[in-house]
């Protein structure tokens, strides 16, 4: 959930200089705007600087009048505000630059598109699942998208119907790992505007219906050195370089403990199921849509540029920044470590007997694993991981006893 301060244009320059007052409550916020207290956060004393990040400034066409730029959180005091994720992020690729490498990221971003602005879902097309017809219901709406995204600087690189009901979307380039997350917000925010001017209302939700396939919030990821991309190239199993296999294999060992910031809610977990193209397996394999890592090379040629890790288990209520953060750190891990892969899946692991191991199936799950990883917690610091916990718990208790058709209407539009 994105939130925000607004000024009058006439004060940017201000703004710029000494930021705007925010309360470091809003890390604690659930769902249903209650809050929740942790040792770290909570309660209504204290306040921050939020400090826009004047490069990333962008005019919104689909909001006439308003332009937008993502906010770095200070102390009074001027010292980074340990709980701001965007700085975790930055810290992150840093630690990676001292060793000589850096990631470039991307966010593929699904939502569905309700008509009218009820709160049951009523889907904006009918057409068949990633058909053309999909396209020719809402060419306008998806156009405006396309242009407004261009507009605020965005490249988009491809849009187009997805499985579920309602649904699209929409993929930009690779840029470095704050970049990415910057511009996840953004085309979800310019979604959201959009699809009001068309009378429409989309759920980053990641299951609207309970029997549908849900919205991922799919990462991907490539680790470079000196201008060459680790993940190909190399003499590892499909191209992988030694430090490219070592930076997957370190995300694929921690994959229980980054869900909880990578499907962080209690409808994640409704996602989160075998045979739904979700990644509900922690394995990886070369193009397998099952598997939670899908390795992509890219088509012949261009490899060098186009190898990537898919991160398929994650969804669309992840906090871009905190879920990059903690990928960077268990992949920085995993090369520090010399990590290697397990033997690739090229099938449905719901079909095996043995050899994969199922992701947790419950939030709960993820938490514990969260709270009892050494690498999360030397990257995130004792303050993050108390407080991401404290809210995962705050929203396990809201939906305590809940039946799925129940959590699904509840998040709907939250996300």
């Amino acid at each position: 959930m994105t939130r925000v301060k607004a000024v009058p244009v006439a004060r940017l320059e201000h703004l710029a200089a000494w930021g705007v007052g925010a309360s470091p409550v809003f890390d604690v916020f659930l769902l249903d705007d209650s809050i929740v207290s942790g040792r770290f956060a909570g309660g209504p004393v204290g306040d921050l600087r939020l400090y826009p990040d004047l490069d990333r400034l962008a005019i919104m066409p689909a909001l006439p009048g308003w332009a937008w730029a993502p906010a770095d959180r200070y102390d009074q005091e001027g010292a980074p505000h340990p709980l701001d994720a965007r700085h975790l992020v930055r810290r992150e690729a840093a630690r990676l630059a001292e060793h000589g490498f850096s990631v470039r990221a991307s966010f593929e971003v699904e939502w569905a598109a309700s008509v009218g602005g009820g709160d049951d879902f009523v889907p904006a097309c009918t057409g068949p699942a990633y058909g053309m017809t999909r396209l020719t219901e809402r060419s306008a709406y998806l156009r405006d998208i396309v242009e407004a995204l261009a507009a605020s600087g965005v490249a988009v690189e491809q849009i187009h119907p997805e499985y579920a009901a309602g649904q699209y979307e929409v993929s930009t380039a690779a840029e470095d790992p704050v970049g990415a997350a910057d511009t996840a917000v953004l085309v979800r925010e310019t979604i959201r505007a959009v699809s009001l001017n068309h009378g429409l209302r989309a759920s980053f939700s990641p299951k609207v219906l309970t029997d549908g396939v849900g919205n991922g919030g799919h990462v991907h990821l490539s680790l470079w050195r000196d201008g060459a991309n680790l993940m190909a190239g190399g003499d590892r199993r499909y191209g992988l370089t030694a430090e490219g296999e070592g930076f997957a294999a370190g995300i694929l060992s921690r994959l229980p403990a980054l869900l909880a910031v990578g499907a962080p809610s209690v409808a994640s977990y409704l996602r989160l199921v075998p045979s739904h193209w979700a990644g509900a397996y922690a394995c990886w394999g070369l193009e397998n849509r099952e598997a939670a890592l899908r390795f992509v090379t890219g088509s012949a040629g261009e490899r060098g540029r186009a190898a990537n890790l898919e991160v398929k288990c994650f969804d669309a209520a992840a906090n871009p920044y905190l879920a990059l953060a903690a990928l960077l750190a268990a992949g920085r891990a995993g090369v520090a470590e010399g990590g290697a892969l397990p033997e690739p899946v090229d099938v449905d692991p719901a079909t095996l007997r043995e050899g994969v191991t199922p992701l947790p199936s419950s939030l709960e799950e993820a938490v514990a694993a969260f709270e009892a990883d050494a690498t999360l917690k030397d990257a995130f610091g004792e303050a993050v991981i108390d407080t991401v916990a404290t809210v995962r718990r705050g929203e396990i208790a809201l939906f305590a006893g809940a039946a799925p058709d129940e959590i699904a209407r509840r998040i709907r539009w939250k996300h």
